[in-house]
């Protein structure tokens, strides 16, 4: 207990992505030491509509909340990232900047869609965070935002499922049970009119999406049944990546320690507006860390002392043992993680 929270704006407002600041992200909560046992979530949904306020009950993480007094204004730009307190396997969580903002207007879609894009590729579970009284609704706020999921999802050639969990906000009197077929409902409907490639033209939502839903009640009318609700949500996250856990399906999961690496490669290829393929992407981040470990693992048997004397001790002649010795200096760093 008592771990730290660990925050930076991974990409800003502008799509630079930050390099130096992910490097040491990464050495702070420790991610290249935990191999393929970790978790990744995204959140997206309007602006305004609390997803930070969400993420820092649900997670404990510390991102920039609105001032509800101050107005509603955008107050995530970018996409920020932070380790969640207290949960295992470590569980890296990303905000996305709110869909339907003023600032950047009716017509400037492109980083909206580029960022759905990107969590989709990294992230194993993505929260849509959406108001009830949209639901059922022709014109509600999230629909582009879905149709923007979707339309992306079609360019991803990805081998696993994502979860999409859909958080229903400020839950009115109206039973879960009854508001989940129709919310359903709405995201089928969504689905069958995104235009698709040929060979995905009947191809279902669920195999493309594992859909979970939840419902929350007004943070600000009902806080304490909201904080109640959410700490039954944050038990959903531990071991997330077991079977049967939120973030089942690990097909295609890159080594913590490729992770760097990983998630920028992806943004430059989303910015240069390319299709994203995962498992060849998978191959190469693979590739490129091999390459690098091979050379630090040179570099450092180049300096071995053992392996430096031995050397000497061939330069005078025969030396007795000599298979046995350099069979034990190279098995020292082969056997090495």
């Amino acid at each position: 207990m008592g771990e730290l929270c660990h925050s930076l704006q991974l990409i800003d407002g502008n799509g630079k992505f930050n390099v130096s600041g992910l490097e040491e992200f990464v050495k702070a909560v420790k991610l290249t030491q935990c191999g393929l046992s970790y978790a990744v979530v995204g959140i997206m949904g309007p602006q305004s509509s609390g997803k930070s306020t969400l993420l820092n009950h649900l997670f404990h993480t510390n991102f920039k909340e609105m001032d509800a007094y101050k107005g509603r204004s955008q107050t995530t730009k970018g996409i920020w990232m932070a380790n969640c307190v207290d949960i295992e396997p470590l569980t890296i969580v990303m905000d996305l900047e709110g869909t339907d903002g003023r600032e950047r207007g009716e017509d400037d879609t492109t980083f909206e869609k580029q960022s759905a894009l990107f969590a989709l590729a990294v992230s194993d579970i993505v929260l849509i965070n959406m108001w009830c009284h949209d639901i059922g609704r022709e014109h509600a706020a999230n629909k582009p935002l879905l149709k923007t999921v979707f339309q992306v999802m079609m360019r991803l050639f990805s081998p696993r499922k994502t979860t999409l969990l859909f958080v229903i906000r400020d839950k009115t009197k109206t039973p879960l049970e009854y508001l989940e077929p129709v919310l359903r409902e709405d995201i089928l409907k969504i689905w069958d009119t995104v235009s698709k490639p040929q060979a995905l033209k009947d191809t279902p939502l669920s195999e493309f999406f594992h859909v979970e839903v939840v419902a929350l009640s007004s943070y600000e009318e009902k806080e304490e049944q909201f904080k109640e609700q959410v700490a039954q949500l944050r038990k959903r996250f531990f071991h997330s990546i077991a079977p049967g856990g939120l973030a089942g399906d690990r097909r295609g999961v890159v080594p913590a320690s490729g992770f760097c690496f990983s998630v920028q490669r992806i943004w430059e290829v989303i910015r240069e507006n390319k299709d994203l393929d995962l498992p060849a992407h998978k191959v190469m981040v693979a590739t490129v860390r091999c390459e690098e470990i091979a050379k630090e693992k040179l570099s450092r048997l180049a300096c071995d002392k053992d392996l430096m004397a031995l050397e000497n001790a061939v330069q005078a002649g025969p030396v007795s043992g000599f298979g046995k010795q350099i069979s034990s200096i190279l098995e020292t760093y082969l056997s090495e993680d």
